[in-house]
């Protein structure tokens, strides 16, 4: 699983490079805000970020709301980790549209942890993305077969949904509303009357 770092601090970002390296992630660097926006706002970008708030060019908040505007059917966990402090930049990193937030210096082993439940919840949004596609493909087929009638091929009646056989004036009377009335048309009137015509 690719996971994006987003940190400008070398010693920082080859620590986490390493640990994501160690646990079997595939982390992918960026060395400003502006690196990072352009990654996640790709097709194929990973689905788990950690970005610093404080980096050049564009800070992680700002790249946070680029992210969320985008409106993503599959968005990536994001995990701010930084030295700000404080429960009220932990709120603020959090309504700008991070999942979760961990303070500098981390500890290895909480960071783990927060991954994993990141991970956990980029499997929860895809597996959800998969049934909901299964779901939209199942109306349609649905919607498909309803636009078949079985209809007998002599005398023309129509089986219903509850397998009862009607006239066909009556069927499509009771589904649209429509009144029929009846005449003769001029091939069958030919070919019944026609020695009165």
């Amino acid at each position: 699983m690719k996971i994006l770092v987003a940190e400008d601090e070398p010693i920082t970002r080859t620590m986490l490079n390493a640990a994501l390296e160690k646990w079997g992630y595939e982390p992918v660097e960026a060395l400003n805000g502006v690196i990072a926006w352009d990654i996640l706002r790709r097709e194929d970008s990973p689905c788990l970020a950690i970005l610093d708030w404080i980096m050049p060019e564009m800070d992680g908040l700002e790249v946070v709301r680029r992210v969320r505007a985008l409106e993503k059917d599959c968005p990536p966990y994001i995990l701010l980790l930084t030295g700000r402090r404080g429960k009220d930049n932990i709120v603020k990193g959090l309504e700008a549209g991070a999942d979760d937030y961990l303070v500098k210096p981390f500890d290895p082993d909480e960071l783990r942890a927060r991954v994993r439940v990141g991970r956990r919840m980029v499997r929860i949004q895809k597996k959800l993305l998969n049934k909901i596609t299964e779901l939209n493909e199942a109306r349609t087929r649905i919607h498909n077969l309803e636009k078949i009638l079985p209809i007998c091929s002599f005398c023309k009646k129509i089986r219903d949904e509850t397998g009862r056989w009607e006239q066909m004036e009556l069927y499509v009377a009771k589904k649209s509303g429509t009144a029929f009335s009846h005449s003769v048309c001029p091939e069958c009137a030919k070919k019944h009357y026609g020695e009165f015509l």
